[in-house]
């Protein structure tokens, strides 16, 4: 349940991800914590495109960042990975700002967009930077501290900046190549993360002016240095090689593994997955065996990070991968990243399942309570289903102490061919206690139909006629034809049903249970029937190959669609052929019809 996630959403910044029903990402965002930010969707009001947005989100992810920046920058990946159709302002030619460091023919860093950033492009690319201001300021900074060639073109004599010791003087050709390959060596090892080399440099300007009382200048950097200090807060999965890499983080707690693998493919974060194990044996085993199974069925990168305590040598025999426990730097951040993501989906998990355990037998026992039943062990929950008087159909779901049991579960066609729900039900219950008495098989403590005194009493007409004492109660639905109250076989009574308690969502659970498994049989019946009255327009086709095709192909698009030579497996080529030649004129017709109207 979507609400009962929220509840577990971290106050922590990161990436979420809108997924529909279908799983795939319609939207991906950012946010500083992600628990007011994920929540707002969906209890706050929202308007115009995020309405319509919402409105078809199914489920949630999000991947915890250390830091507002990194959520920030994994947004952009994912959604350059995934192109989320909401994401309308992301979904243009628009790029991004990086810092190119460019070497020849003279040493100069700028701010540079690229829409596609490739290895064999042979480019020096840092970023991307939360916007173009920071990154240009960035620039400026460098160039302020580090000798760079300042000036456009190639002057033929020396400039101011050669004088204040900002420039090498690349006009002269005559260059310290020992300043040049440390200069670069700084620049470059602070652009692939080594803040701390910058933050230096910057101090030992702002020491050198203030010996010379030069407090103004001083005060211009130690603005530049707390400006640093808030934008290059350090993006983790920036590690500039294009190695493509998975990391593994893993968390125990509670005999159970709470597992997080954060995919990086050319330096970019596009995703992650999350999975939990419980310990039968041994901890290493339990992981070992979850890993080798997991790469059996994924892509293998060139490089995997894990944490201490797996055992790297019997890693690599069992997948042909390259894994490395980082000790320090940005890989051995990425692990600790992955561990994160790990501990609070473990948290989650656990605190998810103890809430619906909780849940779950305090609500069943709140129904005992209010039905003063002695025993409820085992529900058994109906309902029926037909198109218009056509595929009646009823279905039977069963709760055991609280939790579907789908072993138990029945589906039933009924003989009963007419909206008649009274007789449907007095058919369905008949076939299923009957055959219990004579199987002597387990009996339900409780049945719930969903329907009003009409359904309760074509129950209770056939019990009482196989001397069966069951409780039954129905599910009757308001006006909005939501379900609001239940009613007492016994008495007759209506009882109302507060919409915040555990009995309301536990009702509601096994009736949308019911009704789901029985519309779904229904569906599958008309689906055959469907494709039972067309086949039956071809000669040649008779009840065996008919049920052999409905077995195969499910419905009569799959039938259209198929290869000719697949269906002469089944038919004969002639006949095959007529069955070809009559989907085409079918769809024909009515694609004319289509336009007539």
């Amino acid at each position: 349940m979507l609400e009962d996630k929220l509840k577990l959403v971290p106050h922590l910044p990161g990436s979420y991800q809108m997924r529909n029903k279908d799983g795939i990402i319609i939207y991906v965002g950012k946010a500083k914590d992600l628990y007011k930010r994920v929540n707002s969707y969906f209890k706050g009001t929202v308007t115009g495109k995020t309405r319509k947005m919402v409105s078809e989100v199914a489920d949630f992810t999000y991947i915890v960042t250390g830091s507002e920046t990194e959520a920030f920058i994994t947004e952009i990946n994912l959604i350059k990975e995934y192109n989320p159709k909401y994401n309308i302002l992301l979904k243009d030619d628009k790029s991004y700002p990086y810092i190119e460091y460019i070497n020849k023919p003279y040493p100069k860093v700028k701010v540079a967009r690229y829409l596609n950033i490739k290895r064999k492009d042979k480019k020096q690319i840092f970023g991307p930077y939360p916007n173009a201001y920071a990154a240009r300021r960035i620039v400026r900074l460098i160039n302020r501290l580090y000798p760079l060639k300042k000036c456009e073109g190639m002057p033929k004599q020396v400039c101011l900046y050669y004088h204040i010791g900002e420039c090498l003087g690349y006009c002269t050709k005559d260059i310290d190549q020992d300043k040049l390959h440390q200069m670069e060596n700084d620049i470059l090892s602070f652009l692939r993360g080594n803040d701390k080399i910058l933050k230096d440099k910057i101090i030992e300007k702002m020491q050198s002016y203030s010996d010379s009382l030069n407090f103004e200048m001083a005060k211009e950097l130690k603005d530049e240095l707390n400006y640093i200090n808030i934008i290059l807060d350090k993006q983790k999965v920036e590690l500039h090689d294009f190695v493509n890499r998975d990391v593994i983080g893993t968390y125990i707690d509670k005999g159970h593994i709470g597992i997080n693998i954060l995919f990086i493919r050319n330096n970019k974060l596009i995703g992650s997955h999350n999975d939990l194990i419980t310990i039968k044996l041994d901890e290493v085993e339990e992981l070992e065996f979850y890993i080798m199974n997991f790469y059996d069925r994924h892509e293998i990168p060139k490089e995997i990070l894990i944490d201490e305590g797996m055992n790297v040598d019997v890693l690599k025999e069992l997948i042909n991968a390259n894994f490395i426990v980082p000790e320090k730097g940005l890989k051995k951040n990425l692990v600790k990243m992955a561990l994160s993501n790990a501990k609070i989906y473990l948290d989650n998990e656990i605190t998810r399942a103890m809430r619906e355990e909780e849940r779950t037998e305090n609500a069943n026992e709140e129904l005992r309570q209010l039905l003063n039943l002695t025993s409820l062990k085992r529900i058994d929950a109906f309902d029926n289903s037909n198109l218009f008087g056509s595929y009646s159909v009823s279905g039977m779901v069963v709760f055991t102490e609280g939790r579907p049991n789908k072993k138990e579960y029945r589906k039933y066609k009924v003989s009963v061919d007419k909206n008649d729900d009274y007789h449907t039900m007095q058919e369905v219950i008949y076939r299923r206690y009957q055959k219990a008495l004579v199987e002597k098989s387990e009996l339900p403590d409780l049945i719930i139909v969903d329907g009003g005194i009409n359904q309760i009493n074509a129950c209770l007409d056939i019990l009482n006629s196989l001397n069966l004492h069951i409780k039954v109660v129905g599910l009757k639905k308001n006006d909005k034809h939501r379900t609001n109250e239940l009613i007492d076989s016994d008495t007759y009574n209506i009882i109302p049903l507060d919409k915040d308690s555990n009995i309301f969502h536990y009702l509601t659970r096994i009736q949308d249970e019911v009704h789901r498994f029985t519309i779904n049989y229904h569906k599958t019946l008309r689906s055959k029937g469907s494709i039972s009255s067309i086949l039956d327009n071809i000669d040649g086709i008779g009840n065996t190959r008919k049920k052999e095709l409905i077995k195969k192909y499910g419905n009569i698009n799959n039938i259209k669609n198929a290869p000719f030579e697949e269906l002469t497996k089944i038919i004969s080529e002639k006949v095959a052929k007529e069955l070809k030649d009559f989907l085409i004129s079918r769809d024909t017709s009515n694609n004319k019809a289509g336009e007539v109207k």
